[in-house]
Parts: C-alpha cells; structure tokens; sequence
C-alpha cells in the first residue's frame, strides 16, 4: 500500500487476472491530485509552449529579433502549465526542501521524454541547469538535476553558475535584463537538451544555449517541467 506524495491519501490499485502478474511502476499521486495538473496538450506556441492560437507567439517573435534570427535555443518542451496546484507543489520541493516530492513528475517526465525526444540522434548530451553553491546549500539538492535523472544516469554537467538574486524574486523585465550567470566548464560538440523545471521568460535557458552554441553545439533544446 502506499500514499499520495502531495496529499497523503492512500493510493489504491485495481487488482485483476490481466494485472495480478505484472509488476507496476510505482505510482507517487493519487488521481485526485493527478487530474489538477494542467498538461499543455493543445493551442500552444510551438517554440515555447506558451498558451497561444498561433503557431509562435509574442515572446518568440521578440527572441528572434534580439538574436536577429539566430536564437540559440531551438525550442522549449513543457509539460505542465503553472496552476495555483503546480505552484504549491513547486514551492513545497524546491523551497522547503522536499526532495520527494519531486517524484510526483518521474513517470510523467520519463514519457514525454520518450515521445518528444525518441527520434534523435542518441548521442545527446542532457544538461541540467544548475544552481550556484551558495543555493545548493541552502535547498540540499537541484531540482533540475533531479529532473534529469529521471530520463537518464549520464547526466552532464558541464555548466556552473554564480551566485545571483533568486529568480522568483525578480520582475519580468528585471529577468530579461539579468547578465549571464553560468560557465561552461567543458566544450561539447552534440547536441544539448536543457532540463529545468520552469520555464518563465525563457532568458535563463538561452543565457546557457548561448554559452553551448558558442562552443559548437548544433542544436541546444529545453526540457522543462512546467511553462509559467
């Protein structure tokens, strides 16, 4: 018998003739809480997964201005749109320390990884954005890379950062102007997915696609959990 992460409640499974031989993958939600999450399914920017009628939105248009065409991020994947359940859960494992619950996502993280990425070319490297020293001490572990074992053992990291004002602390534009806040501590010539587990503005997964288009990488995604 086990619990639902988030809300405690018993999560029960259907025993049948069908089921009785096959071992389960072990389920972290109940359905209850599993159906207030917002999966971005439809109507959505195709580069960023925003909510949007059109196949690129707003946002996207204003990058590839900045870049003049040459956006170093080649598109962002997310799962989940920021609801008041998402925030909570968010706040609840990022801030207050809860590892666990950052298994609520695996299966769900795991197979839309599959689906999205299945196609190319396996020699890939997976990078999870990563916070700096001073913020690993205070949260014990990087929700990123978290994220990222989920899909894989070899994760790279190959990105540092310095110690800067925390994100959900500043204003959308306080954001876009932010300088860079990472090093790339080893050049990679494939091709790069980014993991984080939200992705607001977008500035902070380009400001690390930057830094790996300089070095060679043909083709940088994002893989995030959520789209603010």
């Amino acid at each position: 018998m086990s619990y639902c992460l988030y809300c405690e409640e018993r999560i029960s499974k259907t025993i049948s003739w069908g089921t009785l031989f096959i071992l389960e993958a072990d389920k972290y939600s109940c359905d209850k809480c599993v159906q207030t999450f917002q999966a971005i399914e439809d109507k959505y920017c195709q580069f960023c997964y925003k909510r949007c009628e059109q196949e690129c939105c707003e946002d996207c248009y204003k990058w590839k201005a900045i870049y003049d065409g040459n956006d170093p991020l080649y598109k962002n994947i997310s799962i989940y749109y920021y609801n008041d359940k998402m925030k909570d859960i968010i706040s609840r494992w990022k801030y207050r320390g809860d590892y666990m619950l950052g298994n609520l996502f695996k299966q769900k993280f795991q197979t839309v990884f599959r689906e999205k990425f299945s196609d190319m070319n396996k020699n890939i490297s997976i990078v999870p954005i990563p916070l700096s020293k001073e913020r690993l001490y205070e949260r014990n572990f990087n929700q990123a890379a978290q994220l990222a074992s989920f899909v894989t053992p070899n994760i790279s990291n190959i990105l540092e950062r310095t110690h800067t004002e925390k994100q959900s602390k500043k204003s959308r534009k306080e954001r876009l102007m932010s300088k860079n806040p990472f090093i790339l501590t080893e050049k990679v010539q494939t091709d790069v997915i980014l993991i984080d587990d939200i992705y607001t503005t977008g500035q902070t997964v380009r400001h690390a696609a930057s830094l790996l288009k300089q070095s060679g990488c043909a083709n940088i995604y994002a893989f995030t959990l959520v789209r603010g």
